[in-house]
């Protein structure tokens, strides 16, 4: 199988490209903006893996660069909702547009199947309950996941007009190693600025379920391998959940920091678009056979062990530099 993955030197793509070079051929196609090059490194000079530096909005190159594979798995997107807010373009770009260029170069190149990465912001500020993949109407409170729901839109439509087919994961809030953003990673790097005080975005009551990123793909390789709708939409989550005052607290145990204040922004929401509660019904990638193997907890906990000695690292290598 020969498998197109974009945004594959991300943080969730890397993970995913390490998985599917196991069984095939991989090219991964990303412009570095966020990506790493390092997250992909250790598969460079490897025969079936290929790495190609570009822009989807260059939709040239990504046509031809798309030709001859099987499978697309749509990965890139601008990785931070809260960047929206100040280039109020960038989700047009990076989501709405960018998804019909990948859509249009499969359609030239007769690519089937599309798998896509999509979010639980589509469904905006909800009543505080399970949310199944059926609620509705989805009406996002962010630029972010208004990009995420005209991409599921156009995905849709590309596959009953032109015979495609698609799986859509709405991912909840995904940690691991190799991650680039979140509240995780933050945390972690405003204690190594400063270890005494903990600038905590909101009033610390926001609470989301945290899925880790190798059942994450793990959720991902299930689902599309074990349904056949023209049109595949799952939940990719847990069922628990876990509060950011939780998450500032397991951050400072596990870096040893001793006695810090904790310094709230105050409000109910981290930023501008933030859906400070959410709760996903998960029942339809269970019903198909597959559940996480990690709570919520266990995803925070696991997730911070793995990122402390990342950012450490980075740390120890600034000095080494500086």
């Amino acid at each position: 199988m020969r498998y197109f993955v974009t945004g594959g030197a991300g943080f969730i793509g890397s993970h995913l490209a390490d998985r599917l070079v196991e069984g095939g051929e991989v090219t991964v196609y990303d412009n570095l903006s966020s990506g790493k090059a390092e997250f992909i490194l250790h598969h460079i000079g490897e025969p079936n893996f290929h790495f190609i530096e570009g822009d989807l909005l260059d939709w040239q190159k990504l046509a031809e660069s798309m030709k001859n594979h099987e499978v697309v798995f749509h990965l890139a997107a601008n990785p931070d909702a809260r960047l929206g807010i100040e280039r109020t373009d960038l989700d047009l770009k990076q989501e709405t547009i960018a998804t019909y260029n990948v859509l249009e170069a499969m359609r030239v190149n007769h690519i089937e199947k599309m798998v896509f990465a999509s979010s639980g912001t589509i469904y905006g500020e909800t009543p505080v309950m399970p949310l199944a993949e059926n609620y509705g109407p989805v009406l996002p409170i962010s630029l972010y996941g208004a990009g995420k729901v005209a991409s599921e839109a156009l995905i849709s439509a590309f596959c009953h007009s032109f015979h495609m087919r698609s799986w859509i994961f709405r991912f909840a809030n995904i940690v691991g190693p190799r991650a680039t953003h979140g509240v995780i990673y933050d945390f972690i790097h405003k204690l190594n600025q400063n270890p005494n005080e903990l600038e905590i975005l909101g009033d610390g009551t926001q609470e989301k379920p945290y899925l880790w990123v190798g059942d994450c793909v793990d959720g991902i390789l299930f689902g599309s391998s074990n349904s056949d709708q023209r049109v595949n939409v799952f939940n990719l989550g847990c069922e628990s959940t876990t509060d950011v005052k939780t998450i500032a607290e397991l951050v400072v145990g596990a870096m040893g920091s001793g006695e810090v204040r904790f310094k709230y922004t105050g409000g109910d929401r981290g930023w501008t678009g933030d859906v400070p509660q959410v709760r996903f019904d998960v029942g339809k990638m269970k019903t198909l056979g597959w559940k996480a193997t990690l709570t919520s907890d266990q995803a925070v906990e696991r997730a911070i062990g793995e990122i402390i000695p990342e950012v450490v690292g980075e740390k120890v290598l600034c000095k080494q530099l500086s």
